[in-house]
């Protein structure tokens, strides 16, 4: 993946946009990686936060919930196993658990056992999720869309072809 050249002061914008704000500074460094790495890292945060806020306030969801959701609304069946789902969303399968437990405590999702094997869960997609899902793509791809350094969308869009 490429990430676009950012100056440290440019990262520290981009860490405290509105309200995410993230007390250490970037410091300049003349290791390349470092750099790459903390930009990355600062541009990720300020993404995240921004989701959380946004998803949060316009649709009721954090960023792990859109994320379960969206896993599930790309699948054929609308079901994911909640084995392959918590790595999918890279969660342990604890905290799948109790972020499954308040998406179906909302509605949002159902568990339901697998045919086959006696300890395999399937989490499911409901029709309310679905719903709350449409509702919170177009926040979800906005903020992207404003907050991914725009190199880095050209290089997706350039795999997807």
């Amino acid at each position: 993946m490429h990430v676009q050249a950012l100056d440290a002061s440019t990262i520290n914008v981009l860490a405290n946009i509105k309200r995410a704000r993230y007390a250490a500074a970037v410091s300049v460094t003349q290791d390349g990686v470092v750099a790459a790495w903390r930009e990355m890292a600062a541009c990720h945060a300020a993404a995240c936060a921004a989701l959380e806020r946004e998803l949060g306030e316009r649709h009721g969801l954090g960023v792990s919930d859109f994320e379960v959701l969206e896993r599930l609304a790309e699948s054929e069946e609308r079901k994911f196993r909640a084995q392959d789902l918590a790595e999918a969303v890279h969660l342990s399968q604890s905290a799948l658990s109790r972020l499954v437990d308040r998406l179906t405590r909302h509605g949002l999702v159902e568990r339901c056992g697998c045919e086959g094997d006696r300890r395999g869960v399937y989490v499911v997609l409901t029709e309310a999720g679905e719903r709350r899902h449409t509702e919170a793509v177009p926040t979800h791809r906005g903020i992207l869309a404003r907050m991914l350094p725009p190199s880095m969308l050209t290089t997706a869009n350039n795999r997807l072809g």
